[in-house]
């Protein structure tokens, strides 16, 4: 029998590889919803945590469109045991919580995004866990393991700031021209990698994306 969460905004614990994951839950109104969206957020040596703003925005978008969100800290951030991992054992975490959101929704369509790191980690996963879309925000393709990320089997939308200083932004632009997945490329042209004073732009850029189903841009 399946195990709803209470409420919109319920955070709890739950079991994962490494002990327990910290998560929250975000219910559209009403509170049914047949799609989940997964959210990964970024490093979690330098600041990342679910309570990011890219993040939180993602997270919100997802629940105005009527999709159910679970966001989460990877191990060793927050409430979440374990010690960081390098993108190996943060894969295994997402998958706990693609299972534990799976069996508490009874099947859901799912969804994964990430910012930064955590679009890695999703990007990583997502060619088992079978979504119906893949979401990347500054995904440092020059970094982890995204030359071997393959195609995901779902829409892919990749977002990028012109001016980030975390990931060269021209990296991003080719590698997204050369994968043979041929991701949505949504480019925001002089936005930094946290989009400081462009997050209600990216919100609405990637809403257009996601209805028309064809990239977006901003200039």
């Amino acid at each position: 029998m399946t195990q709803r969460w209470p409420d919109n905004g319920h955070r709890g614990l739950i079991d994962g590889p490494a002990g327990a994951l910290q998560v929250r839950y975000g219910a559209p109104a009403g509170g049914a919803a047949s799609e989940l969206a997964v959210i990964c957020h970024p490093h979690p040596l330098h600041g990342g945590t679910m309570n990011n703003k890219v993040v939180s925005t993602l997270e919100r978008l997802f629940i105005a469109r009527g999709v159910a969100t679970l966001v989460f800290n990877f191990r060793g951030v927050g409430q979440s045991t374990g010690t960081h991992d390098d993108a190996r054992g943060e894969q295994d975490d997402l998958r706990a919580v693609i299972a534990e959101g799976r069996a508490r929704m009874d099947q859901p369509k799912l969804w994964l995004a990430g910012f930064s790191f955590g679009s890695y980690v999703a990007a990583a996963v997502a060619g088992q866990d079978q979504p119906v879309g893949l979401i990347s925000v500054a995904p440092p393709v020059s970094k982890w393991g995204f030359a071997d990320v393959g195609n995901p089997g779902c829409p892919w939308w990749v977002l990028q700031g012109g001016a980030d200083d975390v990931v060269d932004p021209q990296a991003v632009y080719d590698y997204v021209d050369q994968h043979p997945a041929r991701p949505h490329l949504i480019r925001f042209d002089g936005a930094g990698h946290f989009f400081h004073g462009r997050l209600i732009e990216l919100r609405d850029q990637l809403n257009q994306a996601l209805d028309s189903g064809v990239p977006g841009s901003t200039q």
